[in-house]
C-alpha cells in the first residue's frame, strides 16, 4: 500500500508527488519547446513544422469556440500550455512510476485531484475575468440573470458544477487508467505464476497504448471545455 508523500509547510500539509511531477513535466514541456523553436528559419524545418502543427491546433480549438477577438490573443498561447502540459502529465505515470519504501515519489500528476482542479480554477478565473473586460462588473453581473430573472440561481450553480466536472473529468479517466495498469501488472500478473505474467505481459502493453490515446482525448477535451466556457463568458445572452 503506498502512502502519499506529504510535507508540513507553514502549517500546509502539502502533496509533494504532484508537485514533483508538476515540476517535471514543466521542465519537459519547456525543453520541448525551447527545442523545437531553436534557429527558426524562412524555409521551415522538419522541428519548426512540427511546432506550428500545434500551435496550429490549439489555436484551432481557440478560434472555433471564442468569438471575442480581445480574448483570443491572450488564449492562443494560454490554450497551447495548457495543452501540452496537460498532455504530458497524462503520461507521466504510463512510462514513470517511482516509488521509495512505501511513498509514491513520481506518478501522473493529473492522477491527483488538487492538480486537475488548479487547471479548472484557472480556466475559472480566466473566464470571469474576460467576461468583467468585455461587459464590464455591472454587466457581466447581469448575465447570470439572462434571458430571465429566476435562472440566477440556475446560472450561479452551473459554475460550480462546471468546475467539478471539467477537473474531475481528467482526474478520474487518468486515475482509473492507472489503477487499471497496476492491478494487471502487479495483481494479475504474479498471481498463478508465470502463466499468468505471460497472459498480463500483452495486455498490460494494450492498456498503456489505450491509457496513451486516453490521456490525449483527455487533454484536448480540458482545453476545448476551457475555451468553451470562456467562449461562453465573452458572449452577450
Amino acid at each position: 500500500m503506498e502512502n502519499p508523500l506529504v510535507f508540513n509547510i507553514f502549517g500546509w500539509n502539502v502533496d509533494m508527488v504532484g508537485v514533483i511531477g508538476s515540476t517535471l513535466m514543466a521542465i519537459v514541456v519547456f525543453a520541448i519547446c525551447y527545442a523545437l523553436s531553436r534557429k527558426i528559419e524562412m524555409k521551415p524545418n522538419n522541428k519548426q513544422n512540427a511546432l506550428e502543427m500545434m500551435i496550429d491546433f490549439t489555436d484551432g480549438i481557440v478560434r472555433d469556440n471564442v468569438s471575442d477577438e480581445a480574448a483570443r490573443k491572450h488564449l492562443s498561447l494560454y490554450a497551447f500550455v495548457l495543452f501540452l502540459f496537460i498532455f504530458c502529465m497524462n503520461q507521466l505515470g504510463l512510462f514513470l512510476e517511482v516509488k521509495v519504501g512505501d511513498y509514491m515519489v513520481i506518478k501522473s500528476p493529473t492522477a491527483d485531484p488538487v492538480t486537475t482542479m488548479s487547471f479548472a480554477m484557472m480556466t475559472l478565473l480566466l473566464s470571469f475575468t474576460f467576461g468583467i473586460q468585455k461587459f464590464g462588473t455591472k454587466g457581466y453581473l447581469k448575465n447570470y440573470a439572462n434571458p430571465v430573472g429566476f435562472l440566477l440561481p440556475i446560472n450561479v450553480i452551473e459554475e460550480f458544477t462546471n468546475f467539478l466536472t471539467l477537473s474531475l473529468r481528467l482526474y478520474g479517466n487518468i486515475f482509473a487508467g492507472e489503477v487499471l495498469l497496476t492491478l494487471i501488472g502487479g495483481q494479475l500478473g504474479p498471481s498463478y505464476g508465470i502463466i499468468t505474467r505471460i497472459l498480463a505481459a500483452p495486455l498490460a502493453m494494450i492498456w498503456q497504448g489505450f491509457s496513451v490515446f486516453i490521456g490525449s482525448i483527455q487533454a484536448y477535451v480540458f482545453v476545448t471545455l476551457s475555451m468553451v466556457y470562456i467562449g461562453k463568458k465573452v458572449t452577450q445572452e
